[in-house]
Protein backbone atom coordinates (compact mmCIF):
# COMPACT_ATOMS: atom_id res chain seq x y z
CA UNK A 1 0.00 0.00 0.00
CA UNK A 2 1.17 3.40 -1.16
CA UNK A 3 2.09 6.07 1.14
CA UNK A 4 -0.45 8.56 2.67
CA UNK A 5 0.70 11.64 0.59
CA UNK A 6 -0.82 9.58 -2.49
CA UNK A 7 -3.88 10.59 -0.48
CA UNK A 8 -3.13 14.04 0.18
CA UNK A 9 -2.28 15.91 -3.04
CA UNK A 10 -1.73 20.00 -2.51
CA UNK A 11 -3.51 21.24 -5.55
CA UNK A 12 -6.01 23.35 -7.31
CA UNK A 13 -9.78 22.32 -7.66
CA UNK A 14 -12.19 21.29 -8.78
CA UNK A 15 -11.90 17.68 -9.36
CA UNK A 16 -8.94 15.55 -8.63
CA UNK A 17 -9.72 12.65 -10.88
CA UNK A 18 -11.01 15.07 -13.89
CA UNK A 19 -8.17 18.07 -13.55
CA UNK A 20 -5.65 16.86 -11.77
CA UNK A 21 -5.52 13.43 -12.80
CA UNK A 22 -5.74 14.62 -16.81
CA UNK A 23 -3.27 16.80 -16.23
CA UNK A 24 -0.55 14.68 -14.80
CA UNK A 25 -1.15 12.42 -17.82
CA UNK A 26 -0.75 15.08 -20.53
CA UNK A 27 2.57 16.58 -18.63
CA UNK A 28 4.31 12.92 -18.26
CA UNK A 29 2.99 12.62 -22.47
CA UNK A 30 4.47 15.73 -22.84
CA UNK A 31 7.64 14.89 -21.46
CA UNK A 32 8.65 12.10 -23.51
CA UNK A 33 7.11 13.71 -26.41
CA UNK A 34 8.88 16.92 -26.44
CA UNK A 35 9.83 17.45 -30.40
CA UNK A 36 6.77 15.91 -31.72
CA UNK A 37 4.40 17.78 -33.99
CA UNK A 38 0.75 17.43 -33.28
CA UNK A 39 -0.69 15.78 -30.42
CA UNK A 40 -3.79 14.26 -30.20
CA UNK A 41 -5.82 13.50 -26.91
CA UNK A 42 -9.28 11.47 -27.06
CA UNK A 43 -11.56 11.78 -23.67
CA UNK A 44 -13.43 8.85 -23.08
CA UNK A 45 -16.24 7.83 -20.30
CA UNK A 46 -16.81 9.78 -17.65
CA UNK A 47 -13.84 12.25 -18.26
CA UNK A 48 -15.90 13.39 -20.98
CA UNK A 49 -19.13 13.26 -20.09
CA UNK A 50 -18.25 15.74 -17.21
CA UNK A 51 -15.15 17.22 -17.92
CA UNK A 52 -16.21 20.46 -19.19
CA UNK A 53 -17.72 21.34 -16.01
CA UNK A 54 -14.67 20.13 -14.16
CA UNK A 55 -11.96 21.73 -16.66
CA UNK A 56 -10.53 18.59 -18.21
CA UNK A 57 -10.29 20.30 -21.50
CA UNK A 58 -8.93 23.63 -19.84
CA UNK A 59 -6.14 21.35 -18.04
CA UNK A 60 -5.43 19.31 -20.92
CA UNK A 61 -4.69 22.46 -22.96
CA UNK A 62 -2.98 24.68 -20.67
CA UNK A 63 -0.14 21.68 -20.61
CA UNK A 64 0.31 21.62 -24.97
CA UNK A 65 -0.10 25.46 -25.48
CA UNK A 66 1.58 26.62 -27.89
CA UNK A 67 1.40 23.42 -29.24
CA UNK A 68 -0.95 21.86 -32.05
CA UNK A 69 -3.46 19.71 -30.00
CA UNK A 70 -7.10 18.37 -31.31
CA UNK A 71 -8.76 17.36 -28.21
CA UNK A 72 -11.64 14.73 -28.76
CA UNK A 73 -14.42 13.92 -26.73
CA UNK A 74 -16.09 10.99 -26.99
CA UNK A 75 -18.37 10.40 -23.51
CA UNK A 76 -20.25 7.21 -24.66
CA UNK A 77 -17.08 5.05 -24.67
CA UNK A 78 -16.39 3.80 -21.39
CA UNK A 79 -12.65 1.52 -21.59
CA UNK A 80 -13.07 -1.36 -19.55
CA UNK A 81 -10.27 -0.77 -17.40
CA UNK A 82 -11.93 2.82 -16.21
CA UNK A 83 -14.24 5.06 -16.58
CA UNK A 84 -11.90 8.02 -16.68
CA UNK A 85 -9.46 6.99 -19.52
CA UNK A 86 -7.68 9.41 -22.12
CA UNK A 87 -5.66 8.14 -25.09
CA UNK A 88 -2.98 10.56 -26.06
CA UNK A 89 -0.74 9.94 -29.48
CA UNK A 90 1.85 12.37 -30.45
CA UNK A 91 2.80 12.66 -34.30
CA UNK A 92 5.41 13.89 -36.29
CA UNK A 93 5.50 16.49 -39.00
CA UNK A 94 4.68 14.07 -41.80
CA UNK A 95 1.51 12.50 -39.14
CA UNK A 96 2.90 9.76 -39.13
CA UNK A 97 2.49 8.14 -35.46
CA UNK A 98 4.77 8.51 -32.89
CA UNK A 99 3.66 7.39 -29.19
CA UNK A 100 0.02 6.61 -28.20
CA UNK A 101 -0.88 5.74 -24.25
CA UNK A 102 -3.58 5.31 -22.80
CA UNK A 103 -4.17 6.38 -19.23
CA UNK A 104 -6.36 6.11 -16.53
CA UNK A 105 -7.55 8.30 -13.89
CA UNK A 106 -8.31 6.95 -10.76
CA UNK A 107 -9.30 9.46 -8.14
CA UNK A 108 -7.32 11.64 -6.11
CA UNK A 109 -5.25 12.71 -8.90
CA UNK A 110 -3.29 9.30 -9.42
CA UNK A 111 -3.59 7.78 -12.55
CA UNK A 112 -2.46 4.07 -13.89
CA UNK A 113 -2.26 3.18 -17.47
CA UNK A 114 -2.69 -0.76 -19.08
CA UNK A 115 0.44 -1.76 -17.69
CA UNK A 116 0.18 -0.77 -14.08
CA UNK A 117 -2.30 -0.84 -11.48
CA UNK A 118 0.06 1.50 -9.58
CA UNK A 119 2.24 3.91 -10.13
CA UNK A 120 4.43 4.64 -6.71
CA UNK A 121 6.61 2.87 -4.28
CA UNK A 122 4.81 0.53 -1.93
CA UNK A 123 4.99 1.95 1.91
CA UNK A 124 2.92 -0.69 3.83
CA UNK A 125 3.07 -3.97 4.55
CA UNK A 126 -0.61 -4.23 5.46
CA UNK A 127 -3.56 -3.53 3.82
CA UNK A 128 -5.73 -4.31 5.59
CA UNK A 129 -7.81 -2.42 8.55
CA UNK A 130 -8.07 -6.25 10.88
CA UNK A 131 -4.58 -6.60 10.11
CA UNK A 132 -3.07 -3.60 11.37
CA UNK A 133 -5.09 -3.46 14.44
CA UNK A 134 -3.85 -6.66 15.03
CA UNK A 135 -0.21 -5.26 14.88
CA UNK A 136 -1.17 -2.62 17.19
CA UNK A 137 -2.43 -4.19 19.77
CA UNK A 138 0.43 -6.92 19.71
CA UNK A 139 2.97 -3.84 19.78
CA UNK A 140 0.47 -2.21 22.03
CA UNK A 141 0.33 0.97 18.93
CA UNK A 142 -2.37 3.78 18.01
CA UNK A 143 -2.79 3.45 13.97
CA UNK A 144 -1.30 7.20 13.75
CA UNK A 145 2.05 4.97 15.24
CA UNK A 146 1.76 2.61 12.90
CA UNK A 147 2.02 5.30 10.00
CA UNK A 148 5.10 6.69 11.20
CA UNK A 149 6.72 3.44 11.24
CA UNK A 150 6.10 2.90 7.95
CA UNK A 151 6.56 6.78 6.53
CA UNK A 152 9.48 7.38 9.16
CA UNK A 153 9.60 10.41 11.19
CA UNK A 154 9.44 12.76 7.67
CA UNK A 155 5.58 12.32 7.58
CA UNK A 156 5.21 14.91 10.17
CA UNK A 157 6.81 17.61 8.58
CA UNK A 158 4.31 16.75 5.17
CA UNK A 159 1.13 16.32 7.39
CA UNK A 160 1.78 19.83 8.96
CA UNK A 161 2.66 21.31 5.38
CA UNK A 162 -1.10 19.47 4.52
CA UNK A 163 -2.77 21.06 7.73
CA UNK A 164 -1.35 24.70 7.25
CA UNK A 165 -2.96 24.39 3.37
CA UNK A 166 -5.98 23.26 4.97
CA UNK A 167 -6.34 25.92 7.04
CA UNK A 168 -5.43 28.42 4.33
CA UNK A 169 -8.51 27.40 2.69
CA UNK A 170 -10.68 27.35 5.85
CA UNK A 171 -9.73 31.21 6.01
CA UNK A 172 -10.07 32.10 2.57
CA UNK A 173 -13.19 30.56 1.82
CA UNK A 174 -14.59 32.32 4.78
CA UNK A 175 -13.90 35.46 3.37
CA UNK A 176 -15.03 34.65 -0.10
CA UNK A 177 -18.03 36.05 -0.91
CA UNK A 178 -20.25 36.73 -4.84
CA UNK A 179 -20.86 33.58 -7.47
CA UNK A 180 -19.42 30.46 -8.07
CA UNK A 181 -18.21 29.86 -11.64
CA UNK A 182 -19.69 27.41 -14.00
CA UNK A 183 -23.48 28.55 -14.98
CA UNK A 184 -25.39 27.82 -11.78
CA UNK A 185 -25.13 30.79 -10.12
CA UNK A 186 -24.63 29.23 -6.87
CA UNK A 187 -23.75 31.24 -4.34
CA UNK A 188 -20.90 31.43 -1.83
CA UNK A 189 -22.48 30.79 1.56
CA UNK A 190 -19.40 30.23 3.88
CA UNK A 191 -18.83 34.09 5.01
CA UNK A 192 -22.72 34.23 5.70
CA UNK A 193 -22.94 30.94 7.86
CA UNK A 194 -20.08 32.42 10.15
CA UNK A 195 -21.91 35.75 10.28
CA UNK A 196 -24.94 33.96 11.26
CA UNK A 197 -23.09 31.68 13.75
CA UNK A 198 -21.58 34.59 15.82
CA UNK A 199 -25.27 35.20 16.58
CA UNK A 200 -25.77 31.73 18.59
CA UNK A 201 -24.60 30.51 21.18
CA UNK A 202 -23.98 26.86 22.74
CA UNK A 203 -24.66 23.69 20.38
CA UNK A 204 -25.80 25.85 17.64
CA UNK A 205 -23.01 28.01 17.49
CA UNK A 206 -20.83 25.26 17.22
CA UNK A 207 -22.75 23.18 14.67
CA UNK A 208 -23.25 26.77 12.26
CA UNK A 209 -19.43 27.00 12.83
CA UNK A 210 -18.39 23.22 11.72
CA UNK A 211 -21.06 24.00 8.61
CA UNK A 212 -19.06 27.05 7.30
CA UNK A 213 -15.88 25.62 7.45
CA UNK A 214 -16.90 22.54 5.31
CA UNK A 215 -18.66 25.26 3.10
CA UNK A 216 -15.32 27.42 3.24
CA UNK A 217 -13.06 24.48 1.24
CA UNK A 218 -15.74 23.29 -0.82
CA UNK A 219 -16.64 26.57 -2.04
CA UNK A 220 -12.80 27.19 -2.88
CA UNK A 221 -12.57 23.96 -4.57
CA UNK A 222 -15.50 25.06 -6.78
CA UNK A 223 -13.90 28.31 -7.72
CA UNK A 224 -10.62 26.36 -8.26
CA UNK A 225 -8.81 27.32 -5.40
CA UNK A 226 -5.99 25.75 -3.54
CA UNK A 227 -7.13 22.38 -1.48
CA UNK A 228 -5.75 19.28 -0.19
CA UNK A 229 -7.43 15.51 -1.65
CA UNK A 230 -8.78 14.21 1.34
CA UNK A 231 -9.06 11.99 -0.49
CA UNK A 232 -10.44 13.77 -3.65
CA UNK A 233 -10.99 17.18 -4.50
CA UNK A 234 -14.67 16.83 -4.59
CA UNK A 235 -14.85 15.92 -1.14
CA UNK A 236 -11.97 18.60 0.48
CA UNK A 237 -13.87 19.82 2.73
CA UNK A 238 -14.90 16.93 5.35
CA UNK A 239 -11.93 16.37 6.89
CA UNK A 240 -10.51 20.43 7.08
CA UNK A 241 -13.95 21.03 8.84
CA UNK A 242 -13.46 18.30 11.28
CA UNK A 243 -9.72 19.31 12.29
CA UNK A 244 -10.20 22.94 12.02
CA UNK A 245 -13.75 22.25 14.67
CA UNK A 246 -11.51 20.31 17.28
CA UNK A 247 -9.07 22.96 16.88
CA UNK A 248 -11.09 26.12 17.10
CA UNK A 249 -13.83 24.40 19.34
CA UNK A 250 -12.03 22.05 21.67
CA UNK A 251 -8.55 23.89 21.23
CA UNK A 252 -6.75 20.58 20.40
CA UNK A 253 -2.61 21.16 19.61
CA UNK A 254 -1.27 20.79 16.53
CA UNK A 255 0.50 17.86 17.56
CA UNK A 256 -2.90 16.40 18.21
CA UNK A 257 -4.60 17.38 14.96
CA UNK A 258 -1.63 15.72 12.39
CA UNK A 259 -1.87 12.74 14.46
CA UNK A 260 -5.62 12.96 13.37
CA UNK A 261 -4.58 13.54 9.93
CA UNK A 262 -2.35 10.29 10.02
CA UNK A 263 -5.17 8.24 10.79
CA UNK A 264 -7.63 9.62 8.37
CA UNK A 265 -4.87 9.36 5.73
CA UNK A 266 -4.34 5.43 6.91
CA UNK A 267 -7.88 4.88 6.40
CA UNK A 268 -8.18 6.42 2.95
CA UNK A 269 -5.58 4.58 1.79
CA UNK A 270 -7.04 1.30 3.03
CA UNK A 271 -10.09 2.24 0.89
CA UNK A 272 -7.98 3.90 -2.39
CA UNK A 273 -6.65 0.21 -1.56
CA UNK A 274 -9.06 -2.20 -1.66
CA UNK A 275 -11.88 -0.63 -3.02
CA UNK A 276 -11.72 2.98 -4.69
CA UNK A 277 -12.12 6.64 -3.94
CA UNK A 278 -13.33 7.75 -7.38
CA UNK A 279 -16.68 8.76 -7.45
CA UNK A 280 -16.55 7.64 -11.67
CA UNK A 281 -15.92 4.22 -10.98
CA UNK A 282 -17.98 3.66 -7.65
CA UNK A 283 -20.31 6.75 -6.95
CA UNK A 284 -19.42 9.03 -4.93
CA UNK A 285 -19.50 6.97 -1.64
CA UNK A 286 -16.30 6.50 -3.23
CA UNK A 287 -15.46 9.98 -2.23
CA UNK A 288 -17.89 11.48 0.34
CA UNK A 289 -18.45 8.05 2.19
CA UNK A 290 -14.47 7.84 2.51
CA UNK A 291 -13.73 11.11 3.63
CA UNK A 292 -16.33 10.99 6.20
CA UNK A 293 -14.62 7.61 7.83
CA UNK A 294 -11.65 9.66 7.40
CA UNK A 295 -13.27 12.64 9.40
CA UNK A 296 -14.84 10.03 11.93
CA UNK A 297 -11.58 7.96 12.29
CA UNK A 298 -9.20 11.17 12.76
CA UNK A 299 -12.36 12.58 15.35
CA UNK A 300 -11.92 9.89 17.24
CA UNK A 301 -8.40 9.59 17.36
CA UNK A 302 -8.12 13.20 18.92
CA UNK A 303 -10.82 12.30 21.71
CA UNK A 304 -8.32 9.39 22.50
CA UNK A 305 -10.61 6.33 21.36
CA UNK A 306 -9.14 3.15 21.48
CA UNK A 307 -7.83 1.46 18.07
CA UNK A 308 -11.38 -0.19 17.69
CA UNK A 309 -13.36 2.38 18.56
CA UNK A 310 -11.55 4.51 15.96
CA UNK A 311 -11.87 1.10 13.70
CA UNK A 312 -16.43 1.65 14.69
CA UNK A 313 -16.21 5.37 14.08
CA UNK A 314 -14.59 5.05 10.04
CA UNK A 315 -16.55 2.17 9.18
CA UNK A 316 -19.68 3.79 10.11
CA UNK A 317 -18.45 6.94 7.74
CA UNK A 318 -18.75 4.36 5.28
CA UNK A 319 -21.55 2.37 5.74
CA UNK A 320 -24.13 5.10 6.26
CA UNK A 321 -22.94 6.49 2.72
CA UNK A 322 -23.49 3.14 0.91
CA UNK A 323 -25.06 3.62 -2.76
CA UNK A 324 -24.77 7.27 -2.67
CA UNK A 325 -25.11 8.06 -6.23
CA UNK A 326 -22.20 10.89 -7.81
CA UNK A 327 -24.70 13.14 -9.95
CA UNK A 328 -22.80 16.76 -10.40
CA UNK A 329 -25.31 19.33 -12.64
CA UNK A 330 -23.64 20.29 -15.14
CA UNK A 331 -21.04 18.36 -14.17
CA UNK A 332 -19.59 21.07 -11.71
CA UNK A 333 -18.40 20.01 -8.41
CA UNK A 334 -21.01 22.44 -6.57
CA UNK A 335 -24.86 20.59 -6.29
CA UNK A 336 -24.82 18.61 -4.88
CA UNK A 337 -21.13 18.28 -3.97
CA UNK A 338 -20.71 21.20 -1.27
CA UNK A 339 -23.81 20.51 0.47
CA UNK A 340 -22.59 16.86 0.79
CA UNK A 341 -19.15 17.76 2.16
CA UNK A 342 -21.24 19.74 4.97
CA UNK A 343 -23.61 16.77 6.12
CA UNK A 344 -20.81 14.36 5.56
CA UNK A 345 -18.94 16.87 8.23
CA UNK A 346 -22.07 16.96 10.72
CA UNK A 347 -22.14 12.92 10.61
CA UNK A 348 -18.48 12.19 11.32
CA UNK A 349 -19.51 14.18 14.50
CA UNK A 350 -22.30 11.59 15.36
CA UNK A 351 -20.38 8.90 14.34
CA UNK A 352 -17.14 9.98 16.56
CA UNK A 353 -19.67 10.64 19.65
CA UNK A 354 -21.82 7.30 18.73
CA UNK A 355 -18.50 4.96 18.92
CA UNK A 356 -16.73 6.88 22.27
CA UNK A 357 -20.25 5.57 23.91
CA UNK A 358 -19.03 2.26 22.57
CA UNK A 359 -16.86 -0.49 23.75
CA UNK A 360 -15.61 -0.44 19.74
CA UNK A 361 -17.41 -3.97 19.54
CA UNK A 362 -19.52 -4.08 16.63
CA UNK A 363 -20.98 -6.69 13.89
CA UNK A 364 -19.50 -5.03 10.83
CA UNK A 365 -16.00 -4.50 10.13
CA UNK A 366 -14.65 -1.40 8.30
CA UNK A 367 -12.67 -4.30 5.68
CA UNK A 368 -16.08 -5.76 4.99
CA UNK A 369 -17.98 -2.36 4.62
CA UNK A 370 -14.91 -1.27 2.47
CA UNK A 371 -15.53 -4.72 0.64
CA UNK A 372 -19.63 -4.34 0.37
CA UNK A 373 -18.98 -0.70 -1.32
CA UNK A 374 -16.50 -1.50 -4.07
CA UNK A 375 -19.52 -4.55 -4.92
CA UNK A 376 -22.20 -1.71 -4.21
CA UNK A 377 -20.34 0.68 -6.52
CA UNK A 378 -19.63 -1.78 -9.56
CA UNK A 379 -23.49 -2.30 -9.48
CA UNK A 380 -24.61 0.94 -10.22
CA UNK A 381 -25.58 2.01 -13.30
CA UNK A 382 -23.30 4.44 -15.51
CA UNK A 383 -25.48 7.23 -15.63
CA UNK A 384 -25.48 7.66 -11.29
CA UNK A 385 -21.27 7.63 -11.63
CA UNK A 386 -19.75 10.89 -12.09
CA UNK A 387 -21.66 11.47 -16.08
CA UNK A 388 -24.09 13.90 -15.13
CA UNK A 389 -26.94 11.87 -17.07
CA UNK A 390 -28.68 10.24 -13.89
CA UNK A 391 -30.03 11.29 -10.47
CA UNK A 392 -30.05 14.79 -9.60
CA UNK A 393 -28.17 15.85 -12.96
CA UNK A 394 -30.89 14.21 -14.77
CA UNK A 395 -33.47 17.69 -13.44
CA UNK A 396 -34.35 20.03 -16.42
CA UNK A 397 -34.87 22.95 -14.54
CA UNK A 398 -33.89 24.41 -10.75
CA UNK A 399 -36.43 26.82 -9.37
CA UNK A 400 -34.82 29.17 -6.43
CA UNK A 401 -37.01 29.16 -3.13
Amino acid sequence: MESIKEIYRIGYGPSSSHTMGPRKAAEIFLKRNASAAHYEVVLFGSLAATGRGHLTGVAVEEVFQNRELDLIWKPEIFLKKHPNALQLKAFDSHGELLDDWTAYSIGGGAIIDDDTNQDYKQVYDLTTMDNILEWCKENDKQLWEYVEVREGKEIWEFLEEVWDVMKSAIHSGMKMEGELPGGLKLARKAHMHQLKAMSYKGPMRKRAMLYAYALAVSEENAGGGKIVTAPTCGSCGVLPAILFYHKKIYKFSKKDILKGLATAGLIGNLVKKNASISGAEVGCQGEIGTACAMASGAATQIHGGSIYQVEYSAEMGLEHHLGLTCDPVLGLVQIPCIERNVFAAARALNHNTFALLSDGRHRISFDQVTETMMKTGLDLPNSYKETSIGGLASLKGFTYR
